[in-house]
């Protein structure tokens, strides 16, 4: 009964209502339905905008949360960060670049534990092992922070227990304190100061106590060969006695880090009383021969140079400053360095047509148009040490380093197989030519193209780089790892693959295409071997 009674007013009153719109006020009526219909498309497409808005911001946290879960295993097992992290700082180009490296780095290493596990080399033409440096498993140990920073876990772990179980210092060998300590004992502090496993500390201890005895001498300039079993130390014949200056002054960073870790100063005491002995009589333009006497603490006549048996002793003044933190306490390191690199500037010529720079050698006052692929570490340090200046004068190495990185590049360009000789001379209107003809894997160019990108990022050094490392691949990768050339000119190989190409050319040449932040230079300083050492305060 209620609802019949109520529809007749009902359908009155809309009819009027209807009639009232249409004949008394049509056009104010017709905007306000208009809009009427607009607001309510409206809030329908805002609706469904906010649902699609919240699928896209699920999926958003979607994948921060996985690249968050990614995040902390890359951290616990050691994989590759640089990638884990995202392109933010990245680019795809970088992505496939660094995994091509990192498949050269697996198959060198692969060929390395197939034929030649254990033993110092390989020899891969032959397929066998040969101990180069006294069965210390050179290349293994060499390569174990590359295999740690590439996220190579599983050969890292093998790698590990090799170290924990075989590794045996206890040899009746004469060992070179120089390689001995760049390679065995820099690769060892490396890997713990990445993987945190003491068991790295423990043989690093073991290996630098049976050294130690090197230093034993009146003028605390080491000898530079040592038996390893009895500790006894001499020189080489063929230096007439003498110590030779990068064997000598190139120990420090590894000493020093030893002593930082294990709170044990004697390493440290040893490596800077050298530096203290050649403070005291250091010259005027910061260039030694390269042969000093271990009695005296004299320099002898001989050659100066930035490449052989010279180099890494004005590259340790540098990094030894860089690993104590810049503070006053290695304040002396840095002064003796830009010293030095007043002298290296007085070594500096260019040729002609093309107005190459290069690094002269010297001896006495004559100089020498010659410079080894060696050198070519420079560019990286001029730049690494620019910074260490104020701006005008950081401009100027920062340019003299670009300039030499020029040259190096072009060692290799110059060639047919694009592979760099061993060392280059420089003749009026021929710019240069091959000397020795050999290139056995050396990392120097790559690691100076490395910090120059680092330093200007200039993508440049990037492309050069991975020009180099398709001249290897196409010209030194063979089914059983990678050999050197014994002639650039006509790619005739040999047959060894160095344990450095492992531990620095292919890592400088990952870092290269790696982001910026990845193994930052302000926490970690490279040893003349490219093992990441972990900077602390110098003390």
């Amino acid at each position: 009964m209620g609802r019949k009674s109520s529809s007749p007013s009902l359908s009155f009153s809309l009819w009027s209502a209807w009639r009232y719109i249409h004949l008394k006020r049509p056009k104010q009526w017709t905007l306000v339905i208009l809009a009427f219909v607009f607001l309510t498309f409206l809030v329908l497409d805002r609706k469904s905008f906010a649902r699609a808005h919240q699928v896209e911001v699920s999926k958003l946290h979607e994948q921060v949360t996985h690249l968050r879960n990614e995040v902390k295993d890359a951290r616990k097992h050691g994989k590759d960060l640089s990638v884990s992290v995202g392109m933010k700082e990245d680019d795809k180009v970088n992505v496939q670049r660094r995994k091509e490296v990192k498949d050269a780095m697996l198959h060198a290493w692969t060929s390395y534990e197939k034929y030649a596990w254990g033993h110092d080399e390989l020899q891969p033409q032959t397929r066998n092992g040969m101990n180069s440096f006294g069965g210390l498993g050179a290349t293994l140990v060499d390569s174990l922070d590359t295999l740690y920073i590439m996220g190579l876990d599983e050969q890292f772990q093998r790698a590990r227990e090799w170290v924990a179980n075989s590794l045996n210092f206890d040899k009746d060998y004469e060992a070179s304190v120089f390689e001995t300590t760049i390679r065995v004992l820099g690769g060892l502090i490396s890997a713990y100061d990445l993987s945190g496993d003491k068991v790295f500390l423990e043989k690093a201890r073991d290996i630098a106590d049976r050294l130690l005895p090197a230093w034993n001498t009146p003028s605390g300039i080491p000898y530079n060969l040592i038996n390893l079993a009895y500790g006894n130390a001499h020189n080489p014949r063929w230096t007439g006695g003498n110590s030779i200056l990068a064997d000598s002054g190139s120990e420090q960073l590894e000493f020093i880090a030893l002593s930082q870790r294990t709170k044990d100063p004697k390493y440290q005491q040893k490596v800077e009383n050298v530096i203290t002995e050649l403070y005291r009589t250091f010259p005027a333009d910061g260039l030694l021969p390269i042969y000093i006497n271990p009695q005296t603490g004299a320099t002898s006549y001989s050659r100066v140079t930035f490449g052989a048996m010279g180099d890494s002793f004005y590259e340790y003044l540098l990094k030894v400053w860089i690993l104590g933190n810049k503070t006053d306490e290695v304040k002396h390191y840095r002064e003796m360095w830009e010293t030095s690199i007043k002298g290296l500037q007085s070594l500096i010529r260019r040729t002609t047509p093309s107005s190459f720079a290069y690094i002269c050698e010297k001896t006495g006052n004559v100089l020498s148009d010659k410079m080894d692929e060696l050198a070519c570490f420079a560019p990286g340090m001029l730049a690494l040490g620019s910074f260490g200046y104020g701006p005008r004068e950081a401009e100027k190495f920062l340019s003299l380093a670009e300039e030499l990185a020029w040259t190096c590049y072009n060692f290799y360009q110059s060639t047919p197989t694009k592979l760099a000789g061993e060392n280059y001379f420089f003749h009026a209107g021929k710019d240069m030519t091959v000397g020795t003809s050999w290139n056995i894997l050396r990392p120097e160019t790559i690691e100076s193209l490395f910090y120059l990108w680092r330093f200007t990022g200039n993508k440049t050094y990037q492309e050069w780089g991975w020009n180099i490392f398709q001249a290897f691949e196409k010209n030194s990768r063979i089914e059983t790892g990678y050999v050197g050339l014994n002639d650039v000119t006509t790619g005739d190989r040999d047959n060894l693959m160095q344990s450095f190409f492992l531990a620095e050319t292919l890592k400088y040449l990952y870092l290269l295409f790696s982001p910026p932040s990845f193994m930052s230079l302000d926490k970690w300083v490279f040893n003349t071997e490219a093992h990441p050492l972990r900077i602390v305060t110098q003390s």
